[in-house]
């Protein structure tokens, strides 16, 4: 029996009706699906109920080799396509799949962040349904207004929004973790970045980025005094009157809408400043 190791943050789920739940929860349009570490291959065998396009990514050689066996049908008629590598390190150097594609997964918790971040910012990514650590769904799933929204609720929202659907109880697991586990959903319904997008360009995107870290980066202070970090208080306080919004609120009580208004406030201005530079430089 294959033993579960902590180095890889393995909690093997077995609860059926979790299971179930999961696979109700992917949309029913959704034929090419992505698997970030199948382990056992308890949700794999479901997924390829539903799909005939599934790609899983083990890191851990022991179950890859499990797998290999489990799903040699599946994989010899081409359903199945098993990695045995950091899904991290391939979506680096060349993305988790060439085409479009859903992302199913029970996330170890130390990395689960970094995934979501990058399947929001992966265009070829539709959407996903993972499970982590319930204080980390929280934070992707939280509302402007609620104490726990923060910058991941923000970038989680830009393309439809995050869902968290249900917990997950510690017993489900073998081991069980010490901690709640949460399934979270998000359906983009929008592209990130590129015309017609949230964004013009990648760059454009990372200086929104920007902005969100330095608006949360004491967030027990007000978001004005935040931002006077490094931007203009008297610009700001325009922007403030424009938009109706009062100097005492904390980063979290405003919504991922009025951050993308501010921050178009912003770009209008720093272009007028641009624009202003390089006609003195023709004069």
């Amino acid at each position: 029996m294959i033993k579960a190791k902590k180095h890889f943050g393995q909690n093997f789920l077995h609860d059926q009706n979790v299971l179930n739940k999961i696979i109700q929860s992917i949309p029913k349009d959704m034929q090419n699906i992505v698997e970030i570490g199948p382990g056992l291959g308890d949700l794999t065998s479901k997924i390829l109920q539903i799909s005939d396009s599934v790609t899983s990514y083990e890191i851990d050689s022991e179950l890859y080799e499990l797998l290999e066996k489990k799903f040699a049908k599946e994989i010899k008629d081409g359903r199945l396509r098993l990695f045995c590598v950091d899904a991290l390190s391939r979506w680096d150097e060349s993305g988790l799949s060439e085409t479009d594609y859903f992302l199913t997964a029970n996330l170890p918790y130390y990395v689960a962040t970094k995934m979501i971040l990058n399947a929001i910012e992966d265009e070829r990514c539709r959407g996903l349904v993972v499970m982590i650590q319930k204080e980390v769904a929280v934070k992707f799933s939280a509302k402007g207004g609620e104490s726990e929204f923060s910058a991941l609720a923000i970038l989680a929202s830009l393309q439809g929004g995050c869902e968290l659907l249900f917990d997950v109880p510690s017993e489900c697991f073998n081991p069980p973790p010490k901690v709640t586990s949460s399934v979270i959903k998000i359906q983009k319904s929008k592209n990130l970045i590129g015309e017609n997008a949230v964004f013009n360009t990648e760059f454009e995107y990372e200086k929104f980025k920007n902005l969100l870290k330095t608006a949360f980066s004491a967030p027990r202070k007000t978001l004005s005094k935040n931002l006077s970090a490094n931007f203009d208080k008297c610009l700001l306080a325009e922007i403030y009157g424009e938009l109706n919004l009062s100097q005492n609120l904390r980063p979290h009580e405003i919504d991922a809408n009025v951050y993308l208004k501010i921050f178009k406030k912003l770009k209008v201005n720093d272009e007028r400043r641009q624009s202003c530079s390089l006609k003195g430089k023709e004069q």
